[in-house]
């Protein structure tokens, strides 16, 4: 079962949460479409099992969907939300709104709270996982546990801004199918090194149908202003100040490199550390029960 919660963020935008598995039968949730009863405790479970409430971050163009297959086998023991960021999935885009790294750590704060998750599990992917650990390092009562997949802590500069660039650029707008966005993205777009259809699929999962064809649901200039606000800055100072248990996951062939990944979990107070072979940047996409194996005794170590 799938239910969508509205949340609002800084600002007043809106923001859509959502939970992929079997809701809590102690009582929906708040903002539930069917709304009125009794909102769960966190970490309340169907047939007396306890976990922590988890959040789930998706990463710079991605959606709460993205996390679906994870957040259901989460949600056996834990009250698993996904959040659509600003400007990502059914959030609100607002031309004029803030997409600075503090709207986003301000918005996943602004979830926590008005769904009762705190103490919470944060799991991020890629930007999502950039804003899992500045909030939890600036509220630290708000988080227990963090799990970071595929997020480099060092500045990655101007030139990698001016690649992101070119390549929105040679996106070929409007594909005229899904099968189209699929071909592109797992087979013919120059990043790609050798046949990927998750990444195909991962990317079908963010466009819309027009008139003309099909466009992703996000504005690139939006996706643009927002990674330019965290490209040129390194963040290894956040990681020191991140005082709940770490766990650094990256894919063998994605873009946080080994030493680098290393070096996150030496310098984060309670840093640890997990790989998962034959997957690149979209991990938990590439591969699902590694994935799963990869976190799971990660996340036995908070139930109750």
């Amino acid at each position: 079962m799938t239910r969508r919660i509205d949340v609002t963020g800084t600002g007043g935008v809106s923001l859509a949460a959502w939970e992929f598995g079997d809701p809590p039968k102690t009582g929906d949730l708040p903002g539930d479409l069917t709304g009125g009863r009794t909102e769960p405790e966190a970490g309340e479970k169907p047939g007396g099992e306890s976990g922590p409430g988890v959040l789930l971050l998706h990463g710079l163009m991605g959606r709460a969907s993205h996390w679906a297959p994870t957040a259901r086998w989460l949600s056996e023991r834990h009250r698993a939300v996904a959040l659509d960021q600003r400007g990502h999935g059914r959030s609100e885009k607002p031309e004029q709104a803030a997409y600075t790294r503090e709207a986003y750590v301000e918005d996943a704060e602004a979830a926590i709270e008005q769904l009762g998750l705190a103490p919470v599990v944060l799991i991020g992917h890629a930007m999502g996982a950039l804003t899992g650990w500045q909030l939890a390092a600036k509220r630290p009562d708000l988080v227990r546990g963090l799990i970071i997949c595929d997020m480099r802590a060092s500045a990655l500069g101007a030139a990698s801004q001016r690649e992101w660039e070119n390549w929105f650029k040679a996106w070929p707008l409007p594909f005229a199918t899904l099968a189209d966005v699929r071909k592109w993205f797992g087979e013919d777009d120059p990043w790609v090194e050798r046949p990927n259809p998750s990444r195909g699929e991962f990317y079908a999962e963010v466009m819309h149908e027009g008139p003309d064809g099909w466009r992703p649901v996000f504005d690139p200039e939006q996706m643009l202003k927002t990674r330019e606000t965290w490209v040129y800055d390194a963040h290894w100072e956040e990681l020191t100040q991140v005082r709940c248990p770490t766990l650094v996951v990256r894919g063998l062939d994605g873009e946080l490199g080994r030493a680098e990944a290393q070096e996150m979990v030496r310098v984060l107070p309670h840093g640890q550390y997990a790989e998962v072979a034959d997957a690149g940047h979209l991990v938990h996409y590439d591969q699902p029960d590694a994935w799963r194996a990869a976190i799971e005794p990660f996340l036995d170590g908070f139930t109750d």
